[in-house]
């Protein structure tokens, strides 16, 4: 039980260090906020809700993982290679495409409600 409990503590702290000096995440947690508290005042029904949490979970997993890939293509070739920049571009594209669908789902969701 103590090393599955650790696992959350190892969790939290790569989640942290995701955070650090990572713009892109600080926004997308800024627009997940704003997800949440739209989603409060206009009362979504429990799809709705599954929906908008699905696609923050998604979007922010994302980030970390293209965090976590740059780190590690930093660490490999510390010095300039074509081939380790079309991988950060690739972990970028992946988080793009899951922004650009959360703000479909959100624009679905939302704006129905909305007008």
């Amino acid at each position: 039980m103590r090393k599955f409990l650790q696992g959350f503590r190892f969790a939290g702290q790569g989640i942290a260090a995701g955070l650090r000096g990572q713009i892109n995440i600080k926004v997308m947690l800024f627009l997940a906020a704003v997800a949440v508290v739209l989603s409060l005042v206009l009362k979504i029904s429990l799809l709705e809700w599954a929906l908008i949490v699905g696609v923050i979970g998604l979007v922010l997993s994302l980030e970390l993982l293209n965090t976590a890939g740059e780190k590690v293509v930093d660490i490999l070739s510390p010095h300039h290679d074509p081939r380790y920049g079309q991988v950060k571009d690739i972990l970028a594209g992946a988080v793009l495409i899951a922004s650009l669908a959360a703000a479909v789902v959100g624009a679905l969701v939302f704006i129905p409600k909305w007008l």
